[in-house]
């Protein structure tokens, strides 16, 4: 029994060169500003994720490792540490890169999935709205937390730091 090729079995004869004309124009890349735009927040997500595993991995040493582990953490700690106003500016950074740099991700991966621009355009403002709203609100934690807490009778609560 002889097997002869046919052109069912072998369809395509040649392989076209990539970026040969054959992708779809929308898919090009346009000579817009935003490509200034998309490089920039490409160098900003790599700058910002080498700064945050420093930001977190000191936040994670002085936290738990040094002195009693997970056990110290408690109301009076966070007070005692953000009377420092290094560890104040250090957490506001952290909290303001990380949400950066996360809703920057996630622009992207509504700029790669949603089809529809109205879609993308919902998406990335709710993006913006929850990742604004989160960084004004941490930011006023930091700034406005109040060690020195009082019950009801004006006592002072364990571990509240007040000035004498």
């Amino acid at each position: 029994m002889s097997t002869t090729n046919t052109p069912a079995a072998f369809p395509a004869t040649s392989l076209e060169a990539p970026r040969s004309g054959r992708i779809d124009p929308k898919y090009l890349r346009s000579k817009t500003s935003s490509g200034s735009f998309e490089m920039a927040a490409w160098v900003f997500m790599r700058l910002s994720g080498i700064a945050l595993v420093v930001l977190i991995f000191v936040h994670l040493w002085v936290n738990l490792m040094s002195g009693g582990g997970i056990a110290q953490i408690d109301f009076g700690f966070v007070a005692g540490k953000w009377a420092n106003p290094v560890w104040q500016f250090w957490d506001l950074v952290m909290l303001w890169l990380a949400m950066l740099h996360g809703a920057n991700g996630m622009r992207t991966i509504i700029n790669d999935y949603a089809e529809k621009d109205s879609t993308r355009l919902w998406l990335k403002t709710i993006l913006v709205l929850g990742a604004a709203i989160i960084v004004v609100l941490g930011t006023l934690v930091i700034f406005t937390f109040e060690p020195c807490m009082l019950d009801a009778a004006g006592e002072q609560l364990p571990r509240a730091v007040c000035p004498s």
